[in-house]
């Protein structure tokens, strides 16, 4: 009995040891890169955290539709359940009007509020980490500048038991640790800013890495696409693979659709269209390049999402072919290349030769539409057949594209197009 009792007390001591140890880990604040940035012109910081905010996209978490800016409640769905975007305009009781530039960049650098209370990583603080402290500094002196909105913040809504936010300490141990983005002296400034704006700011990772159980992403996986969880859209790969990925591109290309939503090779849809309207195409044009270059500069890592390996037969083929050359060809034309600045090709398009063929059906089932943009204000557009075709149309329509004009990227099923369908109705 006595031993019995040293084991238990060993194993429960030990279990305290690790627990406090993952505790530690997980709570640990990077205090190395946090000093206050040298004083700058107060108009020129406030200029230049504008410009962070849109590169960062910030209104789009923090904005609900048709609400002021900044003021939080936009619903942001995961597989654990529903968060919602805080307040972050300059009010003193439910946004971020009492916090100082130090608190501004702890929720940035260490994932922390002001409190100290752990966030929640659909804040990307993941990504975030690697924003400079000077930047953290003029985005918050921007964010001090916004019209104040008194505006609660709506509590997450979120499964047991990840509603249990002492847990994140755990998540934060496995797959967080704080630190500044050091540039690389062997590459060039334009590389290692495209870099920061890829792994920082712009947050890429958010969307194009793939996700573990627990939600997270790992460095060793790079940006090779996934599903984006709660959208049910694919987030195709940045890595050079020639299929399904930027192998194609050249970093004008990659730079041609940040900016203007359209490409040679594809356009924006989807999620990236919204990315793009209220994002990218405010870069600047060396920001863009840079983007480019450095995503040219990744390996050809082939996507992580197992290709379709659904069967055509030559009846669907047929079938499809008859549907396409009805309702498609006088835009994309009889061999899928489509019309140079308005309707894109679908030979070789990596959003039609995805290993995912859901952004193919949603944008047959729900139209195609390019963002509005400076550089092309009036994009031609797509209409919906979703009411038009019925499941098994679309799934024939949609294995002809991926497996016609070179491409070869297998066929889709009715219950794909189904979920596909019903995900679109959700969203």
């Amino acid at each position: 009995m006595t031993l019995t009792k040293r084991i238990l007390g060993s194993l429960l001591a030990l279990t305290v040891v690790v627990l406090g140890a993952l505790y530690w880990l997980g709570t640990r604040d990077d205090t190395s890169t946090g000093p206050a940035a040298a004083p700058s012109d107060p108009q020129q910081r406030i200029e230049r955290g504008r410009y962070l905010a849109l590169a960062g996209n910030c209104v789009a978490c923090h904005t609900a539709r048709g609400g002021p800016a900044y003021a939080g409640g936009t619903p942001i769905p995961t597989p654990f359940g529903t968060l919602y975007g805080p307040n972050i305009t300059p009010d003193d009781k439910t946004g971020i009007g009492a916090w100082s530039a130090d608190d501004f960049w702890q929720a940035l650098h260490n994932g922390k509020s002001r409190d100290g209370t752990l966030l929640y990583p659909a804040f990307p603080y993941t990504e975030y980490t690697r924003v400079s402290r000077a930047d953290a500094d003029a985005l918050f002196a921007y964010l001090r500048t916004v019209t104040p909105v008194s505006q609660a913040n709506r509590p997450p809504e979120l499964d047991f038991p990840y509603d249990q936010r002492i847990l994140l300490a755990a998540w934060r141990a496995l797959y967080f640790k704080p630190g500044a983005l050091e540039p690389d002296a062997g590459q060039s400034e334009q590389w290692n800013r495209g870099r920061y704006l890829v792994e920082g700011v712009g947050h890429c990772a958010a969307c194009h890495a793939p996700r573990n159980s627990l939600g997270a992403t790992r460095p060793a996986d790079g940006l090779t696409g996934g599903v984006i969880p709660g959208l049910e859209w694919y987030a195709p790969p940045l890595t050079n693979d020639p299929r399904a990925g930027l192998g194609r591109w050249s970093a004008q290309d990659i730079a041609d659709l940040l900016q203007t939503g359209i490409a040679a090779h594809s356009s924006a849809s989807g999620p990236m269209a919204e990315v793009v309207l209220g994002s990218t195409q405010h870069l600047t044009g060396e920001d863009a390049l840079a983007m480019g270059v450095y995503l040219k500069s990744l390996p050809d890592t082939p996507a992580s999402t197992a290709a379709s390996a659904a069967p055509v037969s030559a009846a669907a083929m047929e079938l499809g072919g008859k549907i396409y050359r009805q309702q498609c060809v006088q835009c994309h034309q009889a061999a899928g290349e489509g019309s140079a600045g308005a309707w894109p090709a679908l030979a070789g398009n990596p959003t039609v030769t995805a290993p995912s063929p859901v952004n193919a059906i949603r944008i047959v089932l729900d139209g195609g539409f390019a963002p509005a943009t400076a550089a092309n204000p009036r994009p031609h557009g797509m209409p919906p057949f979703g009411q038009m075709l019925n499941d098994n149309d679309i799934a024939m329509l949609v294995s002809y594209i991926r497996n016609s004009w070179g491409n070869a990227a297998g066929g889709v099923t009715s219950l794909e197009v189904k979920r596909a369908r019903a995900a679109a109705t959700r969203n």
